[in-house]
């Protein structure tokens, strides 16, 4: 779509919503979809990303101009809100260790947050986007006000108002008076509509290691009545944290990711709603873990479901440590256990994740027969790094569920938790083994020159 065509699209939703401009109809908290006849335009590009600290260098939204969205969605930590203390091991107040006594991370201010809110808007490449792109979004942790940050919160209802503002919601909004921010949007024409669903899976979440709710009972009500709501040719929820792919289970003990994974009761309830609305055409979009990587699940629902997360605009694993270590960093994305990844040929990385800066791309053709969807992660420069490409259809119940067999594993329905201890483990199990054949090989050296200088300290006296 070029200059000429997008504004031939804008043209479009004017006339028909008959004066005012708008490109999807909200449904907000439960609302429904709007009572107005509205013409909308046809949706075939959406493109989605998390991450972006207001204070880096944001290159990145030139290449998703380029794609040339009609939407964009925040997943999450749309700005860093909070403000992260160095590492100290020792001192007055220790950040790390056994002797910790500080936190890591404290939240800042609702004025500073506020003002990182405007320094993210008014970065030349995103206000560009504003201008020609619907914006929508939610949040994660660090714009929510504090790392890992859930229910217990006391930030959470002034930092909304901040999100909202910034997502430029108009104020008499039903996301102003409820508890959270999770919304829903429908758009295209019937047919071939899109819905996207936004969870908010911090306002309510109970701590981590409870395996307690991610959503509250109030947006769980919402969420069924969305899912059961008006049918659409597809179903995009968008969660600021992954639903399939659970990498906790496999790089523990050695650190954690957040995830619904973490949450087991929770994600089947989420699967289970799925499948018991019938809702056809469902995939997943997330962020939070500053890594690309697009993971299947078959057991679920009667048809594969899809997460592409999408992390980080601006921040991602191996921009955060030097570069040398970029090698090492993507030998052990390829060496975790997953179980749920989609491995293919057209990955850059043999891992099929991608740790530098990303953003994720949706494309539907709808003048094929069947319709074709494109799930892209793609670069700093808009060149893919992962992707599927299959027809609509394959979103569509087969009728019975897949199980597997106590004792079996099949690739993208067997869980993480559920793999042999020797390869869920594996991980820990390599780094304690060099950490130990280093700490040998260290005292064996100790020792060596300790024997070597015993035997120079008695030749001298010989001599």
């Amino acid at each position: 779509m070029g200059k000429r065509s997008r504004w031939l699209w804008w043209m479009v939703v004017a006339v028909g919503v008959v004066g005012v401009v708008a490109t999807g109809t909200k449904s907000g908290a439960g609302e429904g979809e709007g009572k107005g006849k509205v013409l909308e335009p046809l949706v075939t590009r959406i493109a989605f990303g998390s991450c972006a600290n207001q204070s880096a260098p944001q290159p990145i939204w030139n290449a998703i101009i380029d794609f040339d969205p009609q939407v964009f969605i925040w997943l999450g930590d749309n700005v860093y809100g909070d403000t992260k203390r160095p590492f100290k091991l020792f001192g007055k107040e220790r950040t790390i260790g056994p002797w910790k006594n500080a936190p890591r991370f404290i939240p800042s201010s609702p004025k500073e947050l506020e003002s990182r809110y405007q320094k993210a808007k008014s970065n030349p490449g995103y206000s560009r986007l504003r201008h020609t792109t619907q914006v929508i979004g939610t949040w994660d942790d660090h714009d929510y006000g504090l790392n890992d940050a859930g229910k217990e919160f006391g930030g959470k209802i002034t930092n909304q108002k901040l999100l909202l503002d910034f997502l430029d919601e108009p104020q008499d909004s039903p996301r102003r008076n409820q508890e959270g921010v999770y919304t829903s949007y429908m758009f295209g024409p019937v047919g071939r509509q899109i819905k996207v669903i936004l969870l908010d899976t911090r306002y309510h979440r109970d701590p981590l290691r409870s395996d307690g709710s991610v959503l509250g009972s109030s947006q769980w009500t919402w969420l069924e009545k969305e899912l059961n709501g008006p049918k659409s040719a597809i179903t995009i929820i968008g969660s600021s944290v992954q639903v399939i792919s659970n990498l906790s289970a496999t790089t523990r003990p050695l650190f954690s990711l957040e995830s619904w994974g973490r949450f087991p009761k929770e994600r089947d309830r989420l699967f289970k709603l799925i499948a018991d609305t019938k809702r056809e055409g469902v995939f997943f979009i997330s962020g939070d873990v500053h890594f690309g990587e697009i993971s299947r699940y078959d057991c679920a629902t009667g048809y594969p479901l899809y997460d592409v997360t999408a992390s980080g605009l601006t921040q991602a694993v191996e921009k955060a440590v030097p570069h040398v270590f970029s090698l090492i960093v993507r030998f052990v994305a390829w060496l975790t256990p997953t179980t749920m990844r989609v491995i293919s040929t057209n990955c850059r990385f043999k891992s099929c994740t991608y740790g530098q800066p990303n953003f994720g791309a949706i494309e539907i053709d709808w003048s094929t027969t069947p319709v074709t969807l494109k799930l892209e992660v793609r670069d700093i420069v808009g060149y893919p790094v992962t992707g599927v490409k299959f027809p609509l259809v394959e979103l569509q119940s087969r009728g019975s569920v897949p199980s597997v067999k106590a004792g079996e594993h099949r690739r993208h329905c067997s869980l993480e938790v559920n793999l042999p201890w020797m390869i869920k483990y594996r991980l820990a199990i390599l780094f304690y083994c060099s950490v130990s054949a280093l700490l040998l090989a260290m005292i064996g050296l100790a020792y060596a020159a300790t024997l070597a200088f015993r035997l120079f300290l008695h030749k001298c006296k010989l001599d």
